[in-house]
């Protein structure tokens, strides 16, 4: 199965399930392709292509299993069962070897891993400084999709962390992806 296929599949999956529960806003299921798609893909302009991702609540797969579509090695986490079996689901039907599902909490998941080549993505999960929170103990990156409130979520998180941050315009909509690298 070729990328295009595994995308197509995706969204015939994620149609099939919304309509069993919510795992995007019903308005843009008429736009899967640009509005979950294309914005999860852009950041693969961006990563480095030799680390393991750990996608924190990861809910409908955005931004993980798209990345795993294309090549990365991704770890979804996801607290809700129902959300992570539609992940499970995803990841046998488009045979994605390379993607792991963590059904259980974030902070749980954080715990237990090493600081071996991980950056972090998000997607629509936290506030940037409960990102943060979560992810402070550990020597990585984080390459997350923020919304256009990004500048106010910078000045709360920095009241409570030191960190150099690139912000890049979103090409599919009014947000940004933020790049942070934290000094521990």
């Amino acid at each position: 199965m070729n990328n295009k296929d595994k995308f197509d599949k995706y969204k015939q999956l994620l149609i099939e399930w919304s309509a069993k529960m919510n795992l995007v806003a019903p308005s843009t299921l008429n736009d899967i392709e640009t509005r979950h798609f294309a914005d999860s893909a852009q950041l693969a302009d961006v990563l480095p292509t030799d680390v393991n991702i750990v996608d924190l609540g990861s809910g409908a797969g955005f931004p993980g299993i798209v990345l795993a579509i294309l090549g990365w090695n991704v770890t979804c986490i996801e607290s809700i069962g129902k959300k992570a079996l539609f992940l499970n689901t995803v990841k046998k039907e488009l045979k994605l070897p390379n993607l792991t599902i963590f059904n259980g909490r974030v902070e749980d998941y954080i715990k237990t891993m090493s600081d071996d080549n991980i950056v972090f993505t998000a997607r629509a999960f936290a506030p940037l400084i409960k990102i943060l929170d979560y992810t402070h103990s550990k020597n990585s990156r984080l390459f997350l999709l923020k919304g256009r409130q990004i500048e106010s979520e910078i000045d709360t998180a920095k009241t409570k962390y030191k960190f150099k941050h690139t912000l890049i315009p979103s090409k599919t909509g009014d947000g940004y992806i933020i790049i942070i690298q934290k000094d521990r």
